[in-house]
């Protein structure tokens, strides 16, 4: 139902202490809209139950649909935000040719919907989740929202991606917004510009981080950063090929020393893919060594083969469903994995469960 992949270091500190939630500091959250509801019984767990009896700092890093969910893990109440999220988001209707605008108007209603009368604040004052948002600043005619001059920018940082993830940093600066210190690694050598997260930029950024480019329109200017156009952080950093250097005190069992940290990575595919232009370069994986200390949490083929139209959701359903039989089958979705989530502790608990991590495989 529930499968587990490890990098090595990651598979090599549970196998001398097991799956303990003292041992991660870091959960990601990939891009990918509404693909993200598969996971959503996993994230009804994690931060309420795996890690209910521990109270080291942990980070939740997002871009897109990923910094949604990080938003909802950094409020007091991370389930019922997440249920929040959830709930507006699979009930979400356009009318037959939706505009640019009418799109982001729903994602501030979503959004709204998610964050509640204190949601800002609750996350911005956690003493223990820090949040951080990845966005993408616009450079050169990605930057304009007449589709006439963003698509040929989209389409000639695509095909010079095509050739080397580094030439995104011609087109797009990643920009990550936080509640607490983070320190981005890249092997692709794309530059970080780091900013704190405020009452008056936070829903900005957020917005900007799942801004799909010709899609939604971008958010312009975000206070406190520099000016431009801000969209979907998944251009750079679609499902991450990037480490992210945390440390924490180790304190258990009376010991003192500094222990190197995991990363938990709930992720609908086994295979990251790194950029947003990198879903059709087959060749086109992360770097082994990023992953060398994550734990990857991925419903099985088995699991999805079981959901209805044996898939997991996706922005499509859009196009080939009406309403009502979208919602249905979402509604679905996020009911089925709640059976993830009980998996998931149910391995945590399990003495033997090094015999079933799986190495990654890409």
């Amino acid at each position: 139902m529930l499968d587990i992949y490890a990098g090595p270091t990651a598979l090599h500190k549970i196998q001398q202490e097991g799956l303990r939630p003292e041992l991660f500091d870091t959960i990601l959250g990939a891009s990918g809209g509404p693909k993200w509801f598969v996971l959503a019984g996993l994230d009804r767990v994690i931060l309420p139950e795996f890690f209910a009896n521990t109270d080291h700092t942990i980070h939740c890093i997002g871009s897109s649909a990923g910094a949604f969910r990080a938003a909802c893990m950094a409020q007091a109440d991370p389930k019922a935000a997440i249920n929040r999220l959830a709930q507006h988001y699979s009930h979400t209707t356009y009318s037959d040719k939706p505009t640019a605008h009418d799109i982001t108007q729903s994602v501030y209603a979503i959004m709204d919907q998610m964050m509640g009368p204190s949601g800002v604040n609750e996350i911005l004052t956690n003493p223990r989740v820090k949040a951080h948002f990845i966005v993408a600043r616009s450079l050169g005619l990605t930057q304009f929202e007449h589709k006439a001059l963003q698509i040929p920018g989209l389409l000639l940082s695509a095909g010079l991606n095509a050739l080397s993830r580094k030439t995104l940093k011609y087109f797009y600066e990643r920009v990550v917004y936080s509640t607490a210190d983070l320190h981005i690694q890249c092997p692709a050598h794309l530059p970080s510009t780091y900013y704190s997260l405020c009452k008056d930029n936070l829903i900005q950024a957020l917005t900007a981080s799942g801004s799909i480019p010709a899609v939604m329109e971008g958010i312009r200017n975000i206070k406190g950063s520099k000016t431009g156009m801000y969209r979907d952080g998944g251009i750079i950093d679609y499902h991450f090929d990037l480490s992210f250097a945390h440390q924490y005190h180790d304190a258990l069992e009376g010991s003192h020393q500094t222990a190197q940290t995991l990363t938990l990575y709930p992720h609908f595919y086994p295979k990251p893919i790194p950029g947003w232009f990198d879903k059709h370069i087959a060749s086109r994986h992360p770097h082994r060594s990023n992953y060398d200390n994550v734990v990857m949490l991925v419903p099985s083929a088995e699991f999805i083969d079981n959901l209805p139209y044996n898939k997991i959701p996706d922005r499509k359903d859009f196009e080939t469903m009406d309403s009502t039989q979208r919602i249905a089958y979402w509604t679905r979705v996020l009911q089925e994995t709640d059976r993830l989530g009980e998996s998931f502790l149910n391995a945590a608990d399990d003495e033997n469960i090094c015999n079933k991590i799986k190495p990654l495989c890409f």
